[in-house]
């Protein structure tokens, strides 16, 4: 007869489900709105809006390398992961003002560099060699992957197209 012990899962991973489920709340909320934002109320060029969200696009999937590099070499997972989420939040609260547009995606391009290559590493950490709960325990994390990415753009997309474009980025800064 199993245990409790043996049968749950680590508290640690109930705090990196929604640790997930709100960075990808924040990426894609925001990824929703940017385009729009930069076209509709910045009154970029379509083309220029779209090479910018390309170019941003790339990068946040770039930039994982060396975030993961540094935190093996110097910072370590955790300290990692909670400097991206810090910076992507202070990336997503400034693009409430106009003039911090480039900024803005930076600090979400390097934080995000940052937090996703070492969160999953954290999620396999929780259990050792072989624990039958490992498989279970990624299926419980990638849950709140798809579903921060299922409601972001519902209601940072809602928020900023029928509120106001502020509302809808901090929205995505906002939720945890």
């Amino acid at each position: 007869q199993a245990t409790a012990d043996e049968t749950s899962h680590p508290k640690g991973l109930y705090i990196l489900f929604f640790a997930e489920a709100w960075e990808r709340f924040s990426y894609y909320g925001m990824r929703a709105l940017l385009v729009l934002y930069m076209v509709n109320h910045l009154k970029f060029a379509k083309n220029d809006a779209l090479s910018v969200y390309g170019t941003y696009t790339g990068l946040v999937y770039l930039t994982p390398i060396m975030g993961g590099y540094l935190a093996d070499k110097y910072l370590g997972r955790r300290k990692a992961v909670l400097i991206g989420g810090l910076v992507m939040a202070l990336g997503h609260l400034a693009m409430a003002f106009e003039s911090l547009l480039y900024p803005a995606l930076g600090l979400l391009i390097i934080g995000n560099g940052f937090f996703k290559p070492n969160i999953s590493t954290i999620v396999g950490g929780l259990y050792k060699e072989g624990d039958a709960r490992r498989d279970g325990g990624f299926t419980i994390f990638y849950m709140g992957i798809n579903l921060g990415a299922f409601f972001s753009p519902i209601v940072c997309g809602t928020l900023g197209e029928t509120v106001g474009w502020h509302y809808g980025f901090s929205a995505a800064a906002d939720v945890r």
